[in-house]
């Protein structure tokens, strides 16, 4: 028998400064069997850095949420969808390979792919120089120390603040916070 997901839920309050977004987001977390935590929690800091283009790109009329995960290659691990079904924003998570990018920029009108593990830095130099055609792309590493310290806030039920001001991240909860300050690759 199959090892199941387990699941999280996340009460989220974003506080956007650098795009006056202000939300307050109730979100369920499938966390596949072979997902980590740190994994898990960069999806969750993701979903925070980009929730205010339900506003920029849609106007709000669309949606934000997690794919499949590690569920599913073909999917996103967050997006933003709007209500005619087009994908507006795909957002992947670690380091993926040439073609499943590529595949991704065919589908959704922007891309972004947040590597985090400390190898991060071996990845992009070995594909930089393949995707640089698509022009959809945007890369921001998270560095792995911030990454690592993000997984300590875990918590099958987590109530988190997420600021954002001056392109860094503050997620905070009651077991402590995290700053977290990105790196654009490009």
């Amino acid at each position: 028998m199959a090892i199941k997901s387990t699941i999280f839920k996340a009460s989220v309050q974003i506080a956007d400064i650098d795009h006056s977004y202000y939300a307050d987001h109730d979100l369920t977390l499938a966390r596949h069997p072979s997902e980590t935590d740190e994994r898990l929690m960069i999806r969750l800091a993701v979903l925070a850095l980009h929730a205010y283009q339900l506003q920029d790109l849609c106007n709000g009329d669309a949606t934000i949420s997690f794919g499949a995960g590690l569920s599913d290659p073909d999917e996103p691990d967050v997006l933003i969808k709007d209500f005619t079904g087009r994908i507006r924003l795909w957002m992947e998570v670690g380091q993926p390979e040439e073609k499943p990018i590529q595949k991704a920029c065919s589908k959704a009108d922007q891309v972004w792919v947040y590597p985090f593990l400390h190898s991060a830095p071996i990845w992009w130099k070995a594909i930089e120089n393949k995707i640089t055609r698509l022009v959809k792309l945007g890369v921001m590493q998270i560095p792995s120390d911030q990454s690592q310290a993000l997984a300590a806030l875990a918590e099958r039920s987590m109530r988190i603040q997420a600021t954002i001001q001056e392109g860094t991240l503050t997620i905070s909860s009651e077991k402590g916070s995290v700053v977290i300050e990105p790196i654009r690759l490009r």
